[in-house]
């Protein structure tokens, strides 16, 4: 069963309309883009608010290529994590919808489980960056969707964020997420400093935190 909530801007947005494999987009990104074993991908026209091109959903969720769409998507997801994952999309599809320099730089990555097409939970890496940009602008994402059976879920969602504004991108991904429980990249790194036994002012130093 699909778990939609129409109060999120991601889904609100985006089509329910799978690719055409028969369409010269889906035959060009097939030729050239390279996916791993138990990997799914996307691109998503940002522009002309469409599905271009999918692979390995039925390998990894099992749904069909031509039938997946990017609602789905976004909507299997482990109810336990779906409030965030949705908040994450959100929170990212509007900080990218003001006109950037080098926009084709800016990524993040989050782990979390999604619903298999027979009910089962799959955990993934999950990686949604700029594949190409116009005008400062988005024109299509790319979603990158590695299943990692390594993961293990307890209190704690990571995440990160990319770019040349990173610590802008990131705060803004932080928003309204701490009913979340969440940790991001730079949460990361802080405890990763202090388990070196770096005080927390030398962890400040070097985060550039003040």
């Amino acid at each position: 069963m699909i778990n939609t909530d129409s109060s999120y801007y991601t889904q609100k947005v985006v089509s329910s309309f799978p690719a055409d494999p028969n369409s010269p987009e889906f035959q060009h990104f097939k030729k050239i883009i390279k996916r791993f074993p138990e990997e799914a991908i996307y691109i998503y026209s940002m522009k002309e608010n469409r599905m271009l091109f999918t692979a390995g959903w039925k390998e990894t969720l099992g749904y069909d290529d031509d039938k997946i769409n990017l609602q789905t998507i976004v909507s299997q997801t482990d109810p336990a994590h779906a409030p965030f994952t949705y908040d994450i999309n959100d929170k990212a599809i509007r900080f990218l919808a003001t006109p950037r320099e080098d926009i084709e730089d800016y990524s993040f990555t989050f782990e979390t489980r999604k619903i298999h097409k027979n009910g089962n939970l799959v955990p993934m890496e999950i990686k949604i960056g700029v594949y190409s940009g116009e005008n400062g602008l988005i024109k299509e994402a790319i979603g990158r969707f590695q299943v990692n059976r390594s993961l293990r879920f307890g209190k704690v969602i990571r995440y990160s964020a990319f770019g040349p504004e990173k610590n802008e991108f990131e705060d803004e991904l932080n928003k309204s997420l701490f009913n979340y429980q969440t940790i991001s990249g730079k949460e990361k790194e802080a405890l990763v400093y202090l388990a070196k036994g770096y005080t927390f002012k030398e962890i400040a130093d070097e985060l550039n935190i003040t």
